[in-house]
């Protein structure tokens, strides 16, 4: 396993290519009924510049019912809302799913910790998309 850097984020490593993390993600999510807002596939903007890497893509998703009491009680959270995962290969052909913790978006911008809930449910849905 190569040494990931922590700083408030979570590496789950996934048995699944990177196209198949982020299919089993997105019905993660949309079983929950949660929306996802945008798909942002880095190595192919790397692609279309004729530079080479390895799968690299990122999954922005949220809701404004569980945001909006979060930038409403801390303003600058907007920065790091909606929620996001990277979905990433290696060097050595592993797949991650990364995501920052809630607690430490909560200690960076502030908001009460009786909001914690609002996102707290990232870590559930990364362990279900990436199960066997």
């Amino acid at each position: 396993m190569p040494e990931l850097p922590e700083k408030g984020m979570v590496h789950r490593s996934s048995p699944y290519c990177v196209d198949e993390t982020m299919e089993r993600l997105e019905n993660a999510l949309k079983s929950l009924g949660i929306p996802v807002l945008a798909r942002i596939d880095h190595s192919g903007g790397a692609a279309a510049m004729g530079i080479e890497m390895k799968p690299t893509k990122l999954l922005i998703f949220g809701n404004a019912k569980a945001g909006t009491p979060l930038m409403l009680a801390a303003p600058t959270v907007a920065l790091d809302l909606p929620l996001k995962a990277l979905i990433w290969e290696d060097a050595a052909g592993a797949v991650w799913v990364s995501y920052n913790t809630p607690q430490y978006l909560q200690e960076r911008h502030g908001f009460p910790e009786n909001l914690m809930p609002n996102i707290a449910g990232i870590r559930v849905i990364v362990e279900e998309a990436i199960k066997p």
